[in-house]
């Protein structure tokens, strides 16, 4: 009887610890269930873009319950048709690409949601060493652009214009290479000058390949540079997805903001494994510095303005559009406030 009663003991003991780990398996899985899967598609993979990588770093998407996958779509034009045949679900690209797109007709137009940088994030670089450079040293210079209608090329052209020289007339302007080739092109010989994003600039100066001499970002003021943007359709549809993303991207912008460069690029090492700890220090730095990483989400319509007036300058601006239009900043006021 005894036996009998420590074998029926041990059993419902067995039993118990089976049904308890089952418990907790399923659990798990309910949990890992509720995460709302959203996919980004980034226009290119930089530095420039902090906050982003840090609210994957620090599990600012999965504490929103949210399983965010991140793709790099490069180039402008393939991130919007990622976007618009549903390939991706957000977008993290230039905010003149909701005009564009709204410009053609749309049915479904892009709404910009979430701000992440303020500023170009592109700087000249020279192939050779300046130590007192002027603007007027471009003109009759061969200068290698970004791609034609892109906010890098818009900002380029607008800051030349301030600085009194028609890129058009005053140097040899080469805008026809694609974007992820511009930087090779100029390694390989062509151009005086190139507009680079970072971290390239810093790596071609480390490398004696160029030498940085004046800041786009610095010389443009306030411009909704880089924005997260969805269709219309998928906003009114996951409007508590697109808040708890929102609220995800102001807490790494907060984090961004209260840190300094070393940690900041710490944090976002794991994306860019094949850079040097002390170029990402430095890059980051030198973004913080100008201020191009925004501390909140809110796209202002002093700064939907500005992107305006830069694309009419550059002849690109096909329709004015009021802010309110592609602008939503409902949520990002509400997930302040909170």
């Amino acid at each position: 009887m005894k036996k009998w009663l420590k074998f029926s003991f041990s059993f419902l003991l067995i039993a118990l610890l089976m049904f308890s780990v089952a418990a907790c398996t399923n659990d798990s899985n309910d949990k890992t269930k509720k995460l709302q899967k959203v996919t980004i598609g980034e226009v290119t993979r930089s530095i420039f873009y902090a906050p982003q990588y840090v609210a994957l770093a620090k599990g600012y998407f999965k504490a929103e319950g949210l399983d965010v996958t991140l793709t790099t779509t490069a180039g402008g034009d393939k991130t919007m048709t990622a976007l618009l045949s549903g390939g991706i679900d957000v977008a993290l690209v230039g905010s003149e690409t909701s005009i564009y797109v709204y410009a053609q007709g749309s049915n479904d137009p892009v709404i910009n949601f979430a701000q992440v940088t303020q500023t170009d994030g592109t700087f000249l670089v020279a192939r050779d060493k300046i130590d007192n450079f002027s603007w007027d040293q471009l003109k009759g210079k061969t200068f290698l652009g970004q791609r034609k209608g892109g906010m890098p090329q818009m900002v380029g052209e607008f800051v030349l214009k301030k600085h009194g020289i028609d890129s058009h007339k005053d140097l040899t302007l080469i805008q026809n290479i694609d974007f992820a080739n511009i930087a090779n092109a100029f390694a390989s010989g062509t151009g005086e000058f190139v507009q680079l994003f970072e971290p390239t600039a810093s790596i071609f100066e480390k490398e004696g390949k160029g030498h940085i001499v004046a800041s786009f970002g610095k010389e443009s003021g306030h411009v909704p540079y880089t924005t997260f943007m969805t269709k219309e359709s998928y906003m009114k549809e996951n409007k508590a997805t697109v808040e708890k993303f929102t609220r995800a991207i102001y807490k790494a912008q907060q984090w961004v903001q209260s840190h300094s460069a070393e940690e900041i690029a710490k944090a976002v090492a794991p994306y860019f494994p094949d850079t040097d700890p002390e170029i990402m220090k430095t890059v980051v730095e030198r973004y913080k510095s100008q201020g191009s990483f925004a501390t909140d989400p809110i796209l202002d319509e002093e700064e939907w303005t500005n992107l305006q007036n830069i694309m009419k300058e550059a002849g690109e601006l096909p329709k004015k559009v009021d802010h309110k239009t592609l602008v939503n900043t409902e949520i990002a006021e509400k997930v302040i406030k909170k």
